[in-house]
């Protein structure tokens, strides 16, 4: 089809997939309905929600009350695990249907599989792995910011003549959007036509693996090694201060490709992104590629030798000496707090 103005005036409304699993919403879901909104708001149309699951109508609801004024809801047994064929095929067709302007999904594992496979069926263009999304005040296309050449650079990317224009976004760094129970909206019950037929693969069985530690992404405190521990057991000295602050352990690359955390605690353009209340960051110098998954958290607290470490730059607080030296001094005055608190 010719990429007409005619053409790309029938795409209206901003769409938000309201990834699911378990009959619980993922929370990168919350996060791009705040994003969604503001999208929404700006272009002058409605955000919608796409839901596919079984038994997830209590879902709906809870996406009105984060800022949904429609809720497509698509339930069916065939959606109970998700699978690529079952998934992009509906929502292609719906998509096709009912022509959202702007459809922004989660990177997780799922939207980084899903993702793809819509685009490339509905014939528009995919900017993935979105950390800032805005609207073109001239023409209210949509500006999509992510990292490129590992990082050293941002790019901003627009679909011009294509229809939805899509994003996936990163977790962790969009705001949540505000919870209100006293909003309305529509629910759309949209039947699949779909059958077991059109999914090539099988769910036989989900294992699922137990984590003993704290999601970094939903931490509210984060202390991070660096490089500048000189040596894995500097980490003992890093979760001694986490768990006295009640945070959690983050690391940057270098010391997770060195082996000496494991992957799940990495922070930045590789690892997870993060926006905690407070980030503590331990002889990390700041290369581009870690702050870009942390730049964003409330307040940032540095921590290294070097006077001149990049971290610095953005750091809300710094502290120039040997960590060593300045965490067991930041632990014995936390412990002397408390002391006069029970003393109290």
């Amino acid at each position: 089809m010719e990429r007409t103005p005619e053409y790309l005036a029938q795409y209206k409304n901003v769409w938000v997939f309201a990834e699911q699993r378990n009959g619980k919403l993922m929370p990168v879901v919350i996060e791009l309905m705040g994003e969604g909104k503001k999208i929404a708001s700006q272009i002058g149309t409605e955000l919608c929600a796409v839901l596919l699951g079984s038994d997830v109508k209590k879902l709906a609801d809870e996406l009105i009350s984060y800022g949904a004024d429609k809720v497509y809801l698509c339930e069916s047994e065939l959606f109970k695990n998700y699978t690529t064929d079952g998934y992009y095929k509906t929502i292609s067709e719906l998509i096709n249907e009912y022509k959202p302007e702007v459809f922004l999904i989660g990177a997780t594992h799922i939207g980084r599989d899903l993702a793809p496979r819509i685009s490339a069926t509905v014939d528009t263009g995919l900017t993935a792995d979105c950390t800032k999304l805005e609207v073109d005040p001239e023409d209210k296309k949509l500006l999509q910011t992510r990292p490129a050449f590992g990082g050293n650079i941002m790019a901003t990317i627009v679909c011009p003549k294509h229809r939805p224009q899509m994003s996936t976004v990163r977790p962790g760094v969009m705001k949540k959007a505000e919870k209100d129970s006293s909003r309305t909206g529509k629910i759309i019950t949209v039947s699949p036509k779909l059958s077991s037929q059109d999914i090539r693969t099988k769910v036989l069985n989900i294992v699922k693996m137990v984590k003993t530690n704290v999601d970094i992404q939903q931490a509210e405190i984060i202390v991070a090694g660096g490089r500048g521990l000189g040596k894995k057991e500097g980490f003992e000295l890093i979760e001694k201060l986490a768990e006295k602050v009640g945070g959690v352990v983050g690391a940057s690359r270098a010391v997770v490709d060195s082996q000496w955390i494991t992957q799940d605690h990495q922070v930045g353009q590789t690892g997870k992104t993060v926006r905690p209340k407070v980030y503590i960051a331990c002889g990390i110098s700041g290369a581009i590629q870690h702050l870009a998954g942390m730049q964003d958290s409330d307040c940032i607290i540095a921590i290294n030798k070097d006077p001149q470490a990049n971290i610095f730059k953005i750091a809300d607080y710094g502290i120039v000496g040997d960590l060593y030296e300045v965490i067991p001094q930041i632990i014995k005055s936390l412990d002397n707090i408390d002391e006069l608190s029970k003393s109290v």
